[in-house]
């Protein structure tokens, strides 16, 4: 499988794009603003997109893309999402005022899009690939996805704090690739809490959780672009944030835009 970063920063700024990431050539896991640099032809081969939350940065692209190619097309993308989400971009964004309708347009029978709800623990098959919903906790309904390769599974964690009920499943999975978010530097840490974000801190805490003996690359998303130099800065001090010890062994790295990965 290959996955391909359309964006993986936590705003916007020259170069840099929020959350999108393609899996071969037809599904999206989440439609953040880097969905804008696929071709009309790349976005038109999207059969699946899967949601990890409703958050503007995650799907800001969404309503845009399928404006671009829907009528191109002779099925539905689908949306896989949390019923909650589901619920907020019929709300707030396919509402007839943000944006059209298009799960009833151009007719309810036939529409451009479908909504098809998930729930976490799940396992789909989309486009020949299995994929697993994963927890996440966050300010609102979210989950992250764990998708099977044939050299194990890409992870990734969605927008999450401390997340125990993650972990205990991570560490029963042959994990190829870990993505995880941290937002905000350790002198916003207080805020990365209230937002349900992780900072470094954090994230130090957090992969203390994996197992003894378990190693594979993790890679570092959702920086915000004014912290991102020192938010990897702190990472890479981890050996010397208390009380998490000298003997972090963690292959950290720091993922960016336009990357490609072949699992």
């Amino acid at each position: 499988m290959k996955v391909r970063v359309l964006g993986c920063s936590g705003a916007i700024a020259k170069g840099c794009r929020t959350t999108s990431f393609l899996l071969d050539h037809d599904v999206l896991v989440d439609a953040g603003t880097g969905v804008g640099d696929l071709t009309l032809d790349e976005m038109r081969g999207v059969d699946h997109v899967l949601l990890t939350h409703s958050h503007l940065d995650h799907v800001a692209a969404l309503p845009l893309m399928v404006d671009a190619i829907a009528a191109q097309r002779t099925t539905p993308i689908q949306i896989h999402a949390l019923q909650g989400t589901i619920d907020a971009l019929k709300t707030h964004i396919f509402n007839n005022t943000i944006w059209p309708d298009f799960s009833r347009i151009p007719t309810p029978e036939a529409p451009f899009v479908s909504f098809h709800p998930l729930t976490v623990g799940q396992t789909l098959l989309l486009a020949g690939k299995y994929v697993e919903v994963l927890p996440a906790v966050h300010t609102v309904p979210a989950v992250g996805y764990a998708v099977a390769t044939g050299a194990g599974c890409w992870v990734f964690t969605g927008d999450t704090e401390r997340n125990p009920a993650l972990w205990a499943r991570i560490n029963q999975l042959n994990v190829a690739m870990l993505v995880i978010e941290t937002a905000f530097s350790n002198r916003e840490r207080d805020l990365a809490r209230r937002s349900l974000h992780l900072s470094p801190h954090a994230l130090a805490s957090e992969l203390d959780c994996i197992d003894k003996g378990r190693n594979y690359p993790i890679y570092i998303t959702h920086t915000k672009p004014a912290e991102t130099d020192l938010i990897m800065a702190e990472i890479q001090r981890f050996d010397q944030t208390a009380p998490f010890g000298p003997n972090v062994t963690h292959d950290i790295r720091w993922l960016r835009a336009g990357q490609e990965f072949e699992l």
